[in-house]
């Protein structure tokens, strides 16, 4: 099989998938122009790159496009089930990074380490320039009850906070029990958590899921953090309410869209963390990353249809 493994990833990645997959030839595609130029390709595994229906729509051989991640909202899986490909994303591999980066957030924020590192840079050593507080004792509202989620309520759970969560699939109330997670509304969640964090997919369903509705409704003291995608909070009306002193703080590992006007005020805010999107891509996923997806591929090379297919509904085939 001929896979083309496209953008950027740690070091040794493409070595370590030729050892693993000697049978076939791995082409190594580093920008968005050879991804959308390549034709001649049987299987993709993709990270940071987009692939919407043009880029499918030159290959005419493509079976399977595999994403190096559990979000699949940058493949138009609609146009890839129309054309029998299928696409197929990695859910739980990288799910202690962005946990971990969310729990970190949380921290930052509710500490006021921002506050404080800003003062200390300008000769201000006071500590008492802000109510730091712990996680002890906080409620935490989880938005999305999947893999990830479930690691951050385990995280806030270890420091003293109680977990509240919403998903549109909620859990069996047994396994709730054993997550000592609270199932609450959406409405509900965001009036009582003292931090919220995102774990949610981006779909139409999803998008502004926290729009100035919901922002409305959240604690003055509260905290929002999104580790998931830019578009689940609308941007300009989370900057407003923290411009007026209606949330105290943000993390935010995305953003709507990088170059708006809501985004450079974010920037600018003294209460806002903001990262590039580095949740998922520490350099040591690659050790669980590399054989999941090897795993992937040795099954459609067998003609077996592997599981976590996101787009099945559009599959013409009903695979």
């Amino acid at each position: 099989m001929k896979i083309a493994l496209a953008g950027p990833y740690p070091a040794k990645t493409l070595e370590r998938f030729q050892e693993l997959l000697p049978a076939h030839e791995i082409l190594p595609v580093a920008t968005q122009e050879e991804y959308d130029a390549l034709t001649d390709v049987e299987c993709v595994i993709v990270r940071v790159l987009k692939t919407p229906e043009a880029v499918l729509a030159n290959k005419p051989n493509l079976k399977a496009v595999i994403r190096w991640g559990a979000g699949y909202d940058s493949v138009d899986i609609q146009a890839a089930g129309k054309r029998g490909i299928l696409v197929i994303n990695t859910p739980g591999v990288n799910a202690y990074a962005v946990a971990e980066l969310a729990l970190g957030m949380m921290i930052v924020l509710n500490r006021k380490a921002l506050g404080y590192w800003h003062n200390v840079q300008e000769g201000n050593w006071d500590r008492g320039a802000f109510t730091s507080l712990s996680l002890n004792h906080k409620t935490v509202g989880i938005v999305g009850g999947g893999n990830i989620g479930r690691r951050v309520a385990a995280l806030v759970q270890a420091l003293g906070a109680q977990v509240l969560y919403y998903d549109a699939f909620r859990m069996a109330p047994e396994r709730e029990q054993e997550l000592h997670m609270t199932y609450v509304p959406l409405d509900e969640l965001v009036e009582r958590a003292d931090l919220i964090s995102l774990h949610v997919p981006l779909l139409d369903s999803t998008r502004h899921i926290i729009g100035a509705e919901q922002i409305a409704r959240m604690k003055p003291t509260a905290c929002l953090v999104n580790t998931a995608r830019g578009g689940l909070v609308d941007d300009a009306a989370l900057l407003q309410a923290l411009q007026e002193g209606r949330l105290a703080g943000a993390g935010l590992d995305c953003v709507e869209e990088e170059d708006s006007p809501a985004t450079q005020g974010l920037l600018a805010a003294s209460n806002v963390l903001v990262t590039p999107h580095i949740g998922g891509s520490t350099a040591d996923l690659a050790d669980a990353m590399i054989p999941t997806i090897a795993q992937i591929i040795q099954t459609l090379a067998s003609g077996e249809t592997p599981a976590n297919v996101v787009n099945r509904e559009y599959l013409t085939g009903g695979q």
